[in-house]
Protein backbone atom coordinates (compact mmCIF):
# COMPACT_ATOMS: atom_id res chain seq x y z
CA UNK A 1 0.00 0.00 0.00
CA UNK A 2 1.64 3.67 -0.92
CA UNK A 3 2.25 6.18 1.35
CA UNK A 4 -0.25 8.73 0.65
CA UNK A 5 -3.39 5.97 1.63
CA UNK A 6 -1.13 5.32 4.90
CA UNK A 7 -1.47 9.15 5.17
CA UNK A 8 -5.36 9.37 4.56
CA UNK A 9 -5.69 6.30 6.89
CA UNK A 10 -3.31 8.72 9.64
CA UNK A 11 -5.65 11.36 9.12
CA UNK A 12 -9.19 9.13 9.26
CA UNK A 13 -8.25 8.27 12.91
CA UNK A 14 -7.12 11.25 14.27
CA UNK A 15 -9.81 12.95 13.06
CA UNK A 16 -11.92 10.45 14.81
CA UNK A 17 -10.15 10.19 17.50
CA UNK A 18 -11.14 13.89 18.04
CA UNK A 19 -14.80 12.78 17.97
CA UNK A 20 -14.67 10.47 20.27
CA UNK A 21 -13.32 12.50 22.43
CA UNK A 22 -16.04 14.69 22.74
CA UNK A 23 -18.56 12.48 23.54
CA UNK A 24 -20.46 11.99 26.22
CA UNK A 25 -21.28 9.00 28.01
CA UNK A 26 -24.78 8.21 26.73
CA UNK A 27 -23.03 8.44 23.46
CA UNK A 28 -20.23 5.84 23.86
CA UNK A 29 -23.12 3.53 24.97
CA UNK A 30 -25.28 4.19 22.42
CA UNK A 31 -25.65 1.58 19.60
CA UNK A 32 -23.78 2.04 16.02
CA UNK A 33 -24.94 1.23 12.82
CA UNK A 34 -23.54 -2.33 13.50
CA UNK A 35 -26.42 -3.79 15.53
CA UNK A 36 -24.33 -6.25 17.94
CA UNK A 37 -22.01 -3.17 18.77
CA UNK A 38 -22.29 0.12 20.63
CA UNK A 39 -19.98 3.34 19.62
CA UNK A 40 -17.27 2.39 21.99
CA UNK A 41 -16.77 -1.30 20.56
CA UNK A 42 -16.69 0.14 16.94
CA UNK A 43 -13.85 2.67 18.33
CA UNK A 44 -12.48 -0.18 20.22
CA UNK A 45 -12.25 -2.49 16.93
CA UNK A 46 -10.44 0.37 15.51
CA UNK A 47 -7.99 0.92 17.98
CA UNK A 48 -7.02 -2.32 17.90
CA UNK A 49 -5.72 -2.74 14.30
CA UNK A 50 -2.46 -0.67 14.76
CA UNK A 51 -2.07 -2.38 18.11
CA UNK A 52 -1.49 -5.60 16.56
CA UNK A 53 -4.65 -6.82 18.22
CA UNK A 54 -6.53 -9.70 18.33
CA UNK A 55 -3.57 -12.33 18.57
CA UNK A 56 -4.25 -15.30 16.60
CA UNK A 57 -4.25 -16.88 19.76
CA UNK A 58 -7.13 -14.72 20.88
CA UNK A 59 -8.58 -15.10 17.63
CA UNK A 60 -8.79 -18.49 17.67
CA UNK A 61 -9.99 -18.88 21.19
CA UNK A 62 -12.63 -16.61 19.69
CA UNK A 63 -13.60 -18.58 16.61
CA UNK A 64 -13.80 -21.80 18.41
CA UNK A 65 -15.80 -20.10 21.45
CA UNK A 66 -17.99 -19.34 18.37
CA UNK A 67 -18.21 -22.53 16.61
CA UNK A 68 -16.16 -21.74 13.73
CA UNK A 69 -18.41 -18.42 13.00
CA UNK A 70 -16.11 -15.10 12.05
CA UNK A 71 -18.33 -12.04 12.48
CA UNK A 72 -19.52 -13.16 16.13
CA UNK A 73 -15.55 -14.15 16.72
CA UNK A 74 -14.92 -10.65 15.80
CA UNK A 75 -17.83 -9.30 17.69
CA UNK A 76 -16.65 -10.61 20.89
CA UNK A 77 -12.95 -10.01 20.79
CA UNK A 78 -13.87 -6.45 20.25
CA UNK A 79 -16.33 -5.90 22.87
CA UNK A 80 -13.90 -7.49 25.32
CA UNK A 81 -10.94 -5.01 24.10
CA UNK A 82 -14.14 -2.29 24.63
CA UNK A 83 -13.72 -3.21 28.33
CA UNK A 84 -10.94 -0.18 28.89
CA UNK A 85 -12.12 3.36 29.86
CA UNK A 86 -13.09 5.21 26.78
CA UNK A 87 -10.24 7.81 27.50
CA UNK A 88 -7.96 5.33 26.80
CA UNK A 89 -9.33 3.77 23.31
CA UNK A 90 -9.47 7.59 21.94
CA UNK A 91 -5.91 8.27 23.17
CA UNK A 92 -4.94 4.77 21.24
CA UNK A 93 -6.57 5.49 18.18
CA UNK A 94 -4.61 9.27 18.37
CA UNK A 95 -1.42 7.66 19.40
CA UNK A 96 -0.97 4.95 16.90
CA UNK A 97 -3.01 6.99 13.94
CA UNK A 98 0.49 7.12 11.96
CA UNK A 99 1.11 3.41 12.71
CA UNK A 100 1.85 0.54 9.69
CA UNK A 101 1.30 -2.35 12.26
CA UNK A 102 -1.73 -4.87 12.03
CA UNK A 103 -2.95 -8.12 13.26
CA UNK A 104 -1.39 -10.55 11.13
CA UNK A 105 -5.18 -11.76 9.38
CA UNK A 106 -6.05 -8.12 8.56
CA UNK A 107 -5.43 -6.95 4.51
CA UNK A 108 -3.80 -3.21 4.05
CA UNK A 109 -6.36 -2.45 1.27
CA UNK A 110 -8.82 -2.99 3.38
CA UNK A 111 -7.69 -0.81 6.79
CA UNK A 112 -8.88 2.32 5.14
CA UNK A 113 -12.17 1.20 4.35
CA UNK A 114 -12.97 -0.33 7.41
CA UNK A 115 -12.03 3.15 9.00
CA UNK A 116 -14.16 5.46 7.44
CA UNK A 117 -16.96 2.82 6.99
CA UNK A 118 -16.52 2.32 10.93
CA UNK A 119 -16.51 6.35 11.27
CA UNK A 120 -19.82 6.73 9.81
CA UNK A 121 -21.29 3.34 11.99
CA UNK A 122 -20.61 5.69 14.88
CA UNK A 123 -21.10 9.28 13.72
CA UNK A 124 -24.34 8.85 11.74
CA UNK A 125 -26.57 7.49 14.89
CA UNK A 126 -25.45 9.87 16.91
CA UNK A 127 -26.46 12.42 14.29
CA UNK A 128 -22.66 13.65 13.72
CA UNK A 129 -21.71 15.49 10.66
CA UNK A 130 -18.64 13.37 9.39
CA UNK A 131 -18.38 13.60 5.54
CA UNK A 132 -15.60 11.69 3.61
CA UNK A 133 -12.95 13.43 2.63
CA UNK A 134 -12.72 12.87 -1.58
CA UNK A 135 -9.55 11.78 -1.74
CA UNK A 136 -10.52 8.85 1.17
CA UNK A 137 -13.68 8.15 -0.69
CA UNK A 138 -12.51 7.62 -3.95
CA UNK A 139 -9.96 4.92 -2.66
CA UNK A 140 -12.52 3.46 -0.37
CA UNK A 141 -15.53 3.01 -3.12
CA UNK A 142 -13.27 1.62 -5.44
CA UNK A 143 -11.90 -0.61 -2.82
CA UNK A 144 -15.52 -1.80 -1.73
CA UNK A 145 -16.63 -2.15 -5.53
CA UNK A 146 -13.62 -4.20 -6.14
CA UNK A 147 -13.34 -6.32 -3.24
CA UNK A 148 -16.21 -8.86 -3.54
CA UNK A 149 -17.40 -10.82 -0.77
CA UNK A 150 -18.38 -9.68 1.80
CA UNK A 151 -20.75 -7.10 0.27
CA UNK A 152 -20.70 -7.61 -3.32
CA UNK A 153 -21.14 -4.15 -3.88
CA UNK A 154 -21.23 -5.23 -7.65
CA UNK A 155 -23.91 -7.05 -7.76
CA UNK A 156 -26.36 -5.63 -5.02
CA UNK A 157 -25.90 -2.42 -7.87
CA UNK A 158 -25.57 -4.66 -10.64
CA UNK A 159 -28.06 -2.62 -13.57
CA UNK A 160 -26.88 0.39 -12.49
CA UNK A 161 -24.15 3.49 -13.14
CA UNK A 162 -23.12 4.62 -9.67
CA UNK A 163 -21.63 8.11 -9.25
CA UNK A 164 -20.21 10.30 -5.79
CA UNK A 165 -21.45 13.80 -5.73
CA UNK A 166 -18.77 14.67 -3.59
CA UNK A 167 -15.28 12.72 -4.73
CA UNK A 168 -14.56 11.82 -8.88
CA UNK A 169 -15.74 8.06 -8.45
CA UNK A 170 -18.27 6.42 -10.79
CA UNK A 171 -18.83 2.66 -11.63
CA UNK A 172 -21.36 0.04 -13.26
CA UNK A 173 -23.81 0.75 -16.20
CA UNK A 174 -27.42 1.39 -17.17
CA UNK A 175 -29.34 4.37 -15.60
CA UNK A 176 -27.73 6.59 -12.88
CA UNK A 177 -28.01 6.63 -9.14
CA UNK A 178 -25.64 9.02 -7.34
CA UNK A 179 -25.15 9.87 -3.67
CA UNK A 180 -22.52 11.48 -1.25
CA UNK A 181 -19.67 9.20 -0.56
CA UNK A 182 -20.68 8.10 3.02
CA UNK A 183 -24.73 7.29 1.65
CA UNK A 184 -22.87 4.77 -1.28
CA UNK A 185 -20.52 3.45 1.02
CA UNK A 186 -23.17 2.38 4.06
CA UNK A 187 -25.95 0.91 1.38
CA UNK A 188 -22.71 -0.84 -0.04
CA UNK A 189 -21.44 -2.12 3.00
CA UNK A 190 -24.67 -3.58 3.76
CA UNK A 191 -25.71 -1.27 6.80
CA UNK A 192 -29.54 -0.87 7.20
CA UNK A 193 -29.74 2.81 5.02
CA UNK A 194 -32.84 3.52 2.94
CA UNK A 195 -31.80 3.24 -0.70
CA UNK A 196 -34.18 6.25 -0.51
CA UNK A 197 -31.04 8.31 0.40
CA UNK A 198 -29.72 8.12 -3.04
CA UNK A 199 -31.19 9.92 -6.42
CA UNK A 200 -31.44 9.35 -9.88
CA UNK A 201 -33.40 7.45 -11.71
CA UNK A 202 -31.85 3.93 -11.13
CA UNK A 203 -33.35 3.68 -7.64
CA UNK A 204 -36.16 1.98 -8.82
CA UNK A 205 -34.22 -1.06 -10.30
CA UNK A 206 -32.23 -1.04 -6.60
CA UNK A 207 -35.50 -1.38 -4.27
CA UNK A 208 -35.81 -4.73 -2.36
CA UNK A 209 -32.45 -5.07 -3.14
CA UNK A 210 -31.00 -2.99 0.80
CA UNK A 211 -32.29 -5.06 3.90
CA UNK A 212 -29.47 -4.82 6.11
CA UNK A 213 -28.48 -8.15 6.34
CA UNK A 214 -25.26 -7.57 6.65
CA UNK A 215 -25.43 -4.86 9.11
CA UNK A 216 -23.98 -6.93 11.91
CA UNK A 217 -20.91 -7.48 10.76
CA UNK A 218 -17.98 -5.50 12.16
CA UNK A 219 -14.83 -5.76 10.65
CA UNK A 220 -14.65 -5.51 6.85
CA UNK A 221 -10.55 -5.51 6.95
CA UNK A 222 -10.05 -9.28 7.15
CA UNK A 223 -8.76 -11.44 4.47
CA UNK A 224 -12.01 -13.28 2.81
CA UNK A 225 -10.46 -16.40 2.14
CA UNK A 226 -9.65 -16.51 6.06
CA UNK A 227 -13.65 -15.86 6.55
CA UNK A 228 -14.15 -18.21 4.03
CA UNK A 229 -12.40 -20.63 6.09
CA UNK A 230 -13.99 -19.91 9.24
CA UNK A 231 -17.68 -20.79 7.71
CA UNK A 232 -16.79 -24.23 6.85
Amino acid sequence: MDDTTWSLIETERRTLADLLASLTPEQWAARSLCTEWRVRDVAAHLAMTPARAPSVVTMLRALVANRGDLWAAGRDVAVAYAAMPTTEIAAALRRDAAARTKPVFVVPDNILLDLVVHGQDIAVPLQIPRPVPPAAGRVTLGRIWSMGWPFHARRRFDGVTVRADDCEWSAGSGPGVHGTAAQLLLLMAGRSTPVDVLHGPGIDVLRGRFDGRHADHGAVDVNPDQGKEARR
